[in-house]
């Protein structure tokens, strides 16, 4: 029997998230154990818990010397979750009952000591969910994803009410599983939120994040221009950079900062806000460029640098002569990194806004020298809608000369 109800079970990486706490008097108990449930290491540990301490840090050989000497079936259990061989599963699986037995199964099952999860029979709340989300790792293997789905499904109805933070744990897992296997959006996107809505922001966990990100990589992908959508997929991807760092997680961050400058750009230009979210992507995309290496992360470090060229070319500026000579110079450092040849679609399009802004500035001879290149390789590639685009720009260039003249 497992006295302590309900526990941390799942929220932790292993070893620590299969590990059980015994019963302690002490006064931390009560608030350690909350601490745990929301997913954050507790400030003070009642002295009975300081195995699950040096487990959640990492040094196995300190939890296996804080565990009592005894042999009661909670240290039996917690010593194999933590040191565990196959001749330990052995025994074990014959001296341990109920839920304890359950759960040493899971542990098995995970260590590769017995080729199927144990049955959820006779298991309840989180005990229950973990034992069915290993009934959805077994699915997935088989590619069964059905099997999986629903496994999920009846894990997160066993953890909802008992271990939130488990559940919306469980509620990505089936998101990120929908992701991978084309599931309906509308589900997806509920799933996600509903891990958001679950996870505390305050405990800090990556699931989180990934929730945020991953939530508002949909919602950005599916908005059409429409204001609400982006500013749901903008908040999103601000909640994920509360946990992706540029210190501990640059590459995220930079993709990220990416993903904001492009949803901010994305917003329709009516309200005079919309002006500072014009300066807020350019900063992002000099945030993410900070990050990107052109050897190390080519396609991300051109990709961001064509997207910082086009928004100082188009977003509202105090001095927008400056903005216009900082994009014509990455552009044509670009088209110095690119072969029209092999893409002269994304060539095009850089000759194209290169021709716009040089326009912009006056620069009138040149600019009609890179719209005609632009035309030709849209022409070849029989992009008629891009070929139109680049035509109404070289006749406002002759309009605005013959008025001129």
């Amino acid at each position: 029997m497992i006295a302590v109800r309900p526990q941390p079970l799942g929220i932790f990486a292993l070893p620590a998230g299969y590990l059980i706490l015994p019963p302690s008097d002490a006064r931390t108990a009560a608030p350690a154990l909350a601490a745990l449930l929301r997913g954050a290491r507790p400030d003070e540990w009642p002295p009975e818990w300081n195995f699950y301490a040096h487990a959640l840090d990492g040094d196995i050989q300190a939890a296996l010397a804080a565990l009592p000497a005894s042999s009661d079936p909670l240290t039996r259990y917690n010593r194999y979750v933590l040191d565990g061989a196959p001749a330990d599963d052995l025994i074990l699986s014959t001296l341990l009952t109920g839920e304890l037995a359950s759960l040493q199964g899971v542990a098995a099952f995970t260590m590769g000591h017995r080729s199927e999860p144990p049955p959820p029979t006779g298991t309840t709340g989180e005990v229950r969910a973990l034992v069915l989300i290993t009934h959805a790792a077994a699915a997935i293997e088989c590619n069964d994803i059905l099997a999986a789905d629903q496994a999920f499904a009846d894990a997160l109805a066993a953890a909802v009410n008992v271990s939130p933070v488990l559940a919306g744990y469980i509620a990505l897992n089936r998101a990120e599983l929908a992701i991978q296997h084309g599931g309906e959006l509308s589900l997806i996107t509920r799933w996600l939120q509903q891990a958001l809505n679950l996870i505390p922001a305050e405990s800090g966990a990556e699931q989180r994040a990934r929730a945020a990100l991953q939530l508002g990589q949909l919602l950005h992908e599916h908005a059409n221009g429409q204001r609400g959508p982006l500013q749901a997929a903008v908040r999103c991807y601000q909640e994920a950079l509360r946990f992706y760092q540029r210190e501990t997680y640059p590459l995220e961050f930079a993709f990220i900062q990416n993903n904001l400058a492009l949803a901010y750009l994305a917003m329709p230009m009516t309200e005079a806000s919309d002006r500072l979210r014009g300066a807020i992507a350019v900063q992002a995309l000099r945030a993410a460029l900070s990050i990107y290496d052109p050897d190390r992360h080519p396609r991300e470090w051109a990709g961001a640098r064509l997207n910082l060229a086009n928004a100082l070319q188009y977003v509202h500026s105090a001095h927008p002569a400056e903005h216009l000579l900082e994009a014509v110079a990455i552009y044509e450092d670009l088209l110095q990194r690119r072969d029209s040849a092999t893409d002269p679609a994304g060539y095009a399009r850089i000759l194209a806004n290169l021709g716009n802004a040089l326009a912009h500035l006056g620069i009138f001879a040149e600019a009609r020298e890179r719209l005609r290149q632009a035309e030709h390789l849209f022409t070849q590639i029989g992009d008629e809608s891009a070929m139109m685009t680049v035509r109404e720009l070289l006749a406002n260039i002759d309009q605005y000369e013959a008025v001129q003249h």
